[in-house]
């Protein structure tokens, strides 16, 4: 009677984890984590591209990306809102069908993620209170430098300063050198200048590099990223992924600078 017991309860319960850990294939190939949904991650604390309303829900540009990419497959949006520097580790385990959050492509990402075509085009960019000397990133040396936590701003710096900040936020760091602290920031230069524009006292100094920026999908999952591909090049054709930039930005950042 007791091994009967047993293994009924053994029986539930791997019944119990396979529904926590299954993920649903559709009929064109893919696995999603709900049937009819594509659920994707941002971290609402990176404006304009993703900010959190009273309500908890997320807006911006990214957001609208994502809606567009689950509405040219066919699925429902649903947004996630999760730590920026935990989101890779968030796609990799299967808590999200995709990462639409501003993630620069690079070789380290690419070992744990794969990358779909670039849906914006961007750069770091060194951003100072209007009374500092600092123009180049040689003048950072040894500095006090704040950068958003997990984004790929750090290792610019990193061989100039030994004191680097980590934020959570690419705007709280924004807002902490606007009220006096640290000697500069570095992030993208669209973030920067929004910050700008929206009364911080700030100015863009030496723009480091330029980067692309992309979903991210989990590995083994070809078929799903080959539909974002695909879903991608549909808005860039039908002109949907420029008017969401217009609308955040006041111009096109979805373009290839190099295809100008």
């Amino acid at each position: 009677m007791k091994k009967r017991v047993l293994l009924v309860a053994l029986f539930l319960l791997s019944t119990i984890l396979a529904a926590c850990g299954g993920k649903v294939t559709t009929s064109e190939g893919y696995e999603l984590v709900d049937e009819g949904k594509f659920k994707f991650a941002s971290s609402g604390e990176f404006a304009p591209f993703s900010v959190t309303d009273g309500s908890g829900e997320m807006t911006g540009f990214d957001i609208e990306v994502g809606e567009a990419i689950a509405a040219e497959l066919g699925l429902e949006p649903e947004q996630e809102k999760y730590t920026f520097a935990s989101i890779v580790e968030g796609v990799k385990s299967g808590r999200f069908d995709a990462a639409v959050a501003s993630h620069t492509i690079t070789e380290d990402r690419l070992k744990e993620v794969d990358f779909s075509t670039p849906y914006y085009y961007s750069g770091a960019q060194i951003f100072v209170r209007p009374d500092s000397d600092i123009q180049t990133l040689d003048d950072l040396e040894g500095l006090e430098i704040a950068v958003s936590r997990g984004s790929t701003y750090a290792s610019i710096v990193e061989d100039v300063s030994d004191n680097i900040v980590n934020y959570d936020s690419d705007v709280v760091a924004l807002e902490a050198l606007n009220n006096g602290r640290h000697d500069a920031v570095v992030t993208d230069f669209v973030t920067g200048r929004e910050a700008i524009g929206s009364g911080m006292g700030l100015e863009a100094r030496e723009l480091l590099d330029r980067s692309e920026q992309a979903v991210a999908v989990a590995k083994g999952n070809e078929a799903l990223l080959e539909a974002i591909n695909d879903a991608l090049e549909t808005l860039r054709e039908n002109g949907k992924l420029a008017e969401i930039s217009e609308k955040y930005f006041g111009e096109d950042i979805t373009s290839d600078p190099d295809d100008e």
